[in-house]
């Protein structure tokens, strides 16, 4: 992974990290890199200073000093390194897209009747004329979902985003 200091042709400045310096070159030419605060696709790589090291051993960081100056004594160290998760800088377009889908699901549950488990049931029945065609939404195994789809039953799958936290 590398840290890149970035500018954008407004003169906003902010970093971000990428796989590797052709990771940079592809999101920015595909205009995946924007300015966080202007939006602006117009971002270029900004002179960084190096981080030199002040000596000692390299495998251990300095513990970070405590507010009267003195160093925090070692904590018990972690015997595994916390898992890491995907990560992504949005561009003002992808965080609309996926706020279009948020309204979307939310459209759909909604105005539809939840169904659970029973979702194959109940909409080989409605395609059969056996019920009143009605919009439902509920579960289907993959299964299900293909047997649904080769007798020619019409679904989606609703958008699933991920937790709102990221």
């Amino acid at each position: 992974m590398i840290r890149y200091a970035l500018v954008c042709g407004q003169g906003h400045s902010f970093e971000s990290w990428f796989e590797n310096s052709t990771a940079f070159d592809k999101q920015a030419k595909r205009g995946l890199v924007t300015c966080p605060v202007c939006g602006d696709l117009k971002v270029e790589k900004a002179v960084m200073s190096p981080k030199v090291s002040s000596g000692g051993d390299r495998r251990k960081p300095a513990p970070p000093a405590s507010e009267g100056g003195e160093a925090k004594p070692d904590s018990k160290p972690d015997s595994k390194p916390e898992p890491k998760a995907p990560v992504a800088l949005m561009s003002p377009q992808e965080r609309e897209f996926r706020q279009k889908l948020r309204e979307l699901r939310e459209h759909l549950t909604k105005n539809a009747d939840y169904v659970g488990q029973k979702f194959p049931e109940v909409a080989r029945k409605m395609h059969y004329g056996e019920l009143d065609h009605r919009s439902i939404y509920g579960e289907a195994s993959p299964k299900e979902a293909k047997e649904l789809h080769e007798e020619g039953i019409a679904f989606h799958p609703l958008p699933v985003l991920p937790d709102e936290r990221n």
